[in-house]
């Protein structure tokens, strides 16, 4: 059975790391990976948080900060620690790496375990934001697999996960707006 799964994962890996390849998909993909370009993004939505969106955007702000930090960590320096997969482009001769192998561990994607997580916190708190927030997420983690850097079986992995971390911060959020900010009606 685990090598039927493991074929499968191969099949949808190689789907997209080779077939879909192209210069323009290499650099768009490459493109957003990079958390360095989501930077100014980030700091521009907690501006708004705090500022536009009273009690409900700044615990919605700070919980997220904390969701980050708890979902990084959880997957780098535990779960990746303990399952200990290698990377597909470190494990198969003809990955396509349009940035390089990496030498970290590959279960699970930390890009699909902090942006499910996101996703699932803030399309539950803003509703209308859902379909942006799971088509970012989405395409951040097909990316991972596009790149070389993960098998499918690793996003899959870290979405789910992220999406049950995500869903835990909205019952605190749910929680803290009871307890010290009121009802407010979700967007």
């Amino acid at each position: 059975m685990a090598d039927f799964l493991y074929s499968i994962d191969l099949g949808i890996f190689y789907f997209f790391n080779h077939t879909l390849s192209s210069g323009f998909l290499d650099k768009f993909f490459s493109l957003i990976t990079n958390v360095n370009n989501w930077y100014i993004a980030y700091i521009i939505l907690l501006g708004i948080l705090f500022t536009k969106d009273g009690r409900r955007g700044k615990f919605a702000g700070i919980l997220v900060i904390f969701l980050i930090i708890i979902t990084d960590q959880l997957g780098a320096k535990v779960i990746k620690e303990l399952v200990g997969r290698v990377r597909p482009c470190n494990a198969l001769t003809d990955v396509i790496t349009p940035l390089g192998p990496t030498g970290t561990f590959s279960f699970p994607s930390n890009h699909a375990l902090n942006n499910f997580a996101v996703a699932a916190f803030f399309s539950l708190i803003y509703t209308k934001l859902k379909y942006i927030l799971y088509g970012a997420a989405t395409l951040i983690a097909i990316s991972r697999v596009y790149l070389g850097l993960h098998y499918p079986s690793d996003i899959l992995g870290g979405a789910i996960i992220g999406v049950i971390i995500g869903l835990l911060f909205v019952k605190l959020h749910r929680h803290l707006m009871q307890r010290f900010g009121g009802t407010q009606e979700v967007n």
